[in-house]
């Protein structure tokens, strides 16, 4: 655990941008960790959709999110972002939710300045807490963290409410107050980026979410812009359901599988991915000495 918090610190520290794709379950956090990675984000839209099957509107619980985090870190060899939303709670909740993140396994847990219950950051109507009430929730975090690896990101939703120079003050409030990256959620064009982009020397976080608030650009542009962390919370998702939803439409229409011409996953690869050539292993070793 150690060494993947260094490991994602140092790597921050370096020159490029750090792609973090979203995971939300535990195949996707398999196959994504398979990758090599800088890291990886679990995504709090993701997350509560695949477990509990809800919206992420503030109806999963610490306790739901935390055990996806403890399952997800450990398994994962890669890096592991993981979102709490506004910390469930208050400042003592702030304190619980930062010791058990941070002894879960994941190298960075993001918090947000929403009003309580949360919504996902592309979607409408979202409100957030007194800027001086966040700043109170990220020097509690800060305090109750034992290893100063574990990094505090810092995300504003300010713009979509109050504007990008209400979010941008916020951001630099949160600086201050000790954290030590920041998230300028949901610009709404390239200029806004590049403002962000060029307004703080700690690391910024790009969220890009496809038909979303913000624009998706490319990785040199991203790096151009100053962003340092780009998360895809749910792009792989996305994809899922497409091919999800074209094979279940085959089956409505075909009652087979026998003729579709949707792309499917290798299953002896995908038998290899879920581990089941050590369970085959283990089998051939305890059968052979029981003879």
């Amino acid at each position: 655990m150690k060494d993947r918090r260094q490991s994602f610190k140092s790597r921050l520290a370096q020159p490029g941008l750090v792609v973090a794709p979203g995971v939300y379950d535990m195949v996707s956090l398999r196959l994504a960790d398979s990758f090599g990675f800088d890291a990886l984000y679990m995504t709090g839209y993701g997350t509560v959709a695949s477990h509990l099957g809800l919206p992420d509107a503030g109806l999963a619980t610490y306790s739901d999110m935390l055990n996806r985090v403890t399952a997800m870190a450990g398994m994962a060899r890669t890096p592991l972002i993981a979102d709490a939303d506004t910390g469930y709670g208050g400042l003592l909740n702030m304190r619980h939710t930062i010791r058990g993140y941070e002894a879960a396994g994941a190298v960075a847990i993001q918090l947000e300045d929403q009003e309580f219950p949360k919504k996902c950051g592309h979607t409408p109507n979202r409100r957030v807490i007194p800027m001086e009430d966040m700043v109170r929730k990220i020097k509690v975090a800060v305090d109750s963290r034992d290893n100063p690896d574990f990094l505090i990101i810092a995300r504003t939703d300010a713009r979509t409410s109050l504007g990008l120079d209400e979010a941008l003050r916020r951001a630099e409030a949160y600086a201050r107050a000790g954290a030590d990256i920041l998230f300028v959620e949901s610009p709404e064009s390239e200029d806004e980026m590049r403002r962000i982009g060029g307004a703080f020397d700690l690391p910024l976080v790009a969220n890009m979410v496809e038909r979303g608030r913000t624009p998706v650009l490319s990785r040199a542009e991203l790096e151009s812009i100053g962003y340092k962390l780009a998360i895809f919370p749910v792009t792989s998702l996305l994809a899922a359901v497409q091919a999800m939803s074209a094979v279940y439409q085959t089956f409505k229409e075909e009652g087979s599988s026998a003729n579709s011409r949707v792309p499917l996953y290798d299953f002896a690869d995908l038998s290899k991915l879920m581990g089941f050539e050590d369970v085959w292993a283990f089998e051939k070793r305890y059968a052979e000495d029981d003879k």
